[in-house]
């Protein structure tokens, strides 16, 4: 209920972008149309939706602190992992306070045992927690960031996300229905599929973030300019955000492995799929603004599609 509620949300912001009103001096209209541009917008695009209040620019931090997102995710979601395969492979009970958690969610403890959704649920995890170290990695390594800002609404909303997604992961399988039994690994054609989509989608994501942090930098690596120019190359001949696009693609792959019929991953995937949209229409708006010359045939997001 609660991803649907956030896939709604999200849908909703979609929706009213196009209709939001520009930001006119004075008045209740600029503190509500200021409030709603901030809370969808963030790095480069939040340039060209009119001034901001000064009490509204008090509220933003650093587009860097993206960073902070992957490392609450690697230790949070490195914590759940270890925890899950003490349980399923060492035979031990998840602590006390987890399997509290799952009770608040509504996950019966003593529900029927699915067969292999345990293995499907670790096998989530892991490649949560990679994607993870490898979006860390790349913050650190990769990416070189602006003097973007992002609302700290935002902020604390992405700290949260990625501990609400890998405790979404835990709370498909019950806490303690093994009862001490190991185990039994069966790998189906639906973990195949997902972890192939999976290395697939990884593998462009990576390249399109490099290719953008490359056009911040000279051939030696060195980091020459912080200005925004238009990419190209992999899947940008195609989509302004192909690496919002890989990301519902990785997600996507995850729900795969989860064995398809798994209602509230789907949510999760639906919540990632309006996000991502969000952004991307805004930053295919930001590219189409600043260069005359932006290539016409490129969508936003899903190529061929949106």
């Amino acid at each position: 209920s609660a991803w649907s509620l956030l896939a709604a949300a999200f849908l909703a912001a979609l929706l009213l972008l196009r209709r939001a009103p520009a930001l006119q001096p004075g008045g209740v209209g600029l503190v509500i149309s200021g409030l709603f541009q901030d809370l969808i917008r963030y790095g480069k695009t939040k340039r060209g939706c009119g001034q901001v209040p000064g009490w509204l620019r008090l509220l933003q931090v650093p587009k860097r602190w993206f960073t902070h997102f992957y490392v609450v995710s690697v230790l949070w979601n490195g914590f759940l992992l270890i925890c899950l395969f003490r349980a399923e492979f060492l035979g031990e009970s998840l602590p006390s306070w987890i399997q509290d958690m799952h009770h608040t969610l509504g996950r019966d403890s003593h529900s029927k045992d699915m067969g292999n959704e345990h293995f499907s649920a670790l096998l989530v995890l892991l490649l949560l927690w990679l994607h993870s170290c490898r979006r860390l990695a790349e913050c650190l390594w990769t990416s070189v960031f602006s003097s973007g800002v992002i609302h700290i609404v935002q902020y604390c909303f992405g700290l949260c996300y990625y501990i609400a997604v890998g405790s979404t992961v835990l709370c498909q399988v019950p806490t303690n229905v093994r009862n001490g039994k190991k185990l039994s690994v069966h790998i189906c054609w639906y973990h195949i599929i997902g972890v192939t989509m999976y290395v697939w989608a990884s593998l462009h994501q990576h390249r399109c973030l490099a290719i953008l942090a490359n056009l911040r930098k000279s051939r030696s690596g060195k980091v020459i300019s912080l200005s925004h120019s238009v990419p190209f190359g992999d899947w940008f001949e195609s989509v302004s955000c192909p690496h919002y696009f890989a990301e519902l693609l990785i997600y996507v792959s995850m729900a795969i492995a989860l064995g398809i019929d798994n209602v509230t991953w789907w949510c999760v995937v639906m919540y990632v799929l309006f996000n991502q949209a969000l952004a991307a229409v805004l930053c295919h708006d930001f590219y189409q603004k600043n260069f005359s010359s932006y290539p016409k045939h490129r969508k936003a997001f899903i190529p061929l599609v949106f």
